[in-house]
């Protein structure tokens, strides 16, 4: 068996400490967010869905005629 210098072997021992105490964080955090999406989702409401009657999707007649006027004036220079 070949044997590491002590340096070295003290240098693996850190660095795989190092990851695993990161691998571990990222995979409480990642539980962490799923928990809170999964809790959030059950306690918010949904989306509000507009009715399907007016094609604008909700904006103002007015604000649609002040574009098309801007537009028309603006195409016109």
């Amino acid at each position: 068996m070949i044997e590491l210098d002590p340096l070295v072997a003290a240098g693996l021992q850190l660095m795989l400490v190092g990851m695993g105490t990161v691998f571990v964080f990222l995979s409480l955090l990642v539980l962490a967010v799923r928990v809170m999406s999964g809790v959030l989702g059950r306690l918010a409401p949904g989306p509000q869905e507009s009715s399907a009657s007016d094609p604008s999707g909700g904006v103002p007649p007015a604000h649609v005629a002040a574009i098309v006027g801007a537009l028309e004036k603006h195409t016109k220079r």
